[in-house]
């Protein structure tokens, strides 16, 4: 950002190399934070549609229809000092690697563990509880015409 008023920025203040700077307090990271952390990097990964059993993907459709989307949806963890477990809920894409995706789910939130919270993910579970057909998507769209004159059969 610059500085458009021409005004005197103050000076960030830096350590000394090779001094040692005491750490005068704790950084908290909320579990709700973590959770938000690992259901962005889980949505990331290719296959996966979308997070959260049956009921939670419904109230998530709500939200979205709000602009108010769950990010945590699908995900719950537990956080300690140093480490944290993940188990994270989703639904696969058709017709993908199941284990692939689980696979790549894992590192993904592996690495978002790592890098965003500083915390080692030493358990992450994925549990693959629907699979999307793009088909299930088309045919509730089509509008269906009925001949009111046609003949009907029951095959």
């Amino acid at each position: 950002m610059a500085n458009v008023s021409n005004a005197q920025q103050p000076k960030v203040q830096v350590a000394p190399a090779g001094s040692t700077v005491a750490s005068t307090g704790a950084t908290i990271i909320e579990n709700g934070v973590v959770a938000k952390i690992a259901g962005i990097a889980a949505r990331e990964v290719p296959g996966v549609y979308a997070l959260g059993g049956g009921a939670a993907r419904a109230v998530g459709a709500i939200r979205d229809a709000l602009n108010s989307t769950d990010l945590t949806q699908g995900v719950s963890v537990e956080v300690g000092e140093t480490q944290v477990a993940v188990d994270v809920t989703i639904v696969a894409e058709y017709p993908v690697s199941l284990q692939k995706v689980a696979d790549d789910v894992r590192a993904a939130i592996s690495v978002a563990m790592s890098e965003f919270v500083g915390k080692q993910a030493v358990e992450v579970n994925v549990t693959i509880n629907d699979v999307h057909i793009p088909s299930d998507d088309d045919a509730s769209d089509e509008t269906v015409v009925v001949d009111a004159d046609a003949e009907t059969r029951v095959l």
